[in-house]
């Protein structure tokens, strides 16, 4: 064996899980969870009566949080299901181009957060009403030299801009 050994260590996240744990029978209207993996808010949710095996159901209809997707899901009120951590910040929008979709963002410590683009910019499915008119209001925004902050939900290592918040600086 030599003196020198070469170690190498798999670099990594801090191990802080994007979701937490909560029972099926708690979930409620407005609440967030994972279905099939995506992180979605529940619309809907109703429960069945216990039946010969001693479970009574939660039939949970959710829209994805990113692609406006309508999922659902069957599972027993007493078994677990994965919630997400979501976070909303605002970013004061600094320049948004129109034809890449590339948006670029003033964080709070005042460097830019150049990792975004625009609503209708979608990785899957086509956007929904909601990201084409969230997109033209950042750009009418910026084009009326308006000042324009913007709402940015993230989960599970996804983000995307959900709103708007528009303000005249004259």
């Amino acid at each position: 064996m030599s003196d020198h050994e070469d170690h190498h260590f798999e670099t990594g996240e801090s191990g802080a899980s994007a979701t937490y744990p909560q029972q099926a029978g708690e979930i409620r209207k407005g609440s967030h969870l994972m279905i099939k993996g995506r992180p979605c808010k529940c619309i809907e949710v109703s429960t069945s009566k216990t039946g010969k095996h001693g479970h009574a159901k939660a039939h949970i209809v959710a829209i994805d949080i990113f692609t406006g997707k309508k999922m659902e899901d069957l599972c027993p009120t007493s078994h677990n299901l994965d919630v997400p951590f979501v976070k909303k910040t605002e970013y004061q929008i600094l320049t948004a181009d129109p034809d890449s979709g590339e948006v670029s963002l003033l964080m709070e410590n005042g460097e830019t957060k150049d990792d975004l683009n625009l609503p209708i910019m979608v990785k899957i499915g086509e956007p929904t009403e909601e990201d084409k008119k969230v997109t033209e209001d950042i750009l009418k925004a910026l084009d009326d030299g308006k000042d324009c902050t913007v709402i940015v939900q993230a989960a599970c290592g996804e983000e995307k801009i959900i709103g708007t918040k528009i303000t005249d600086p004259k």
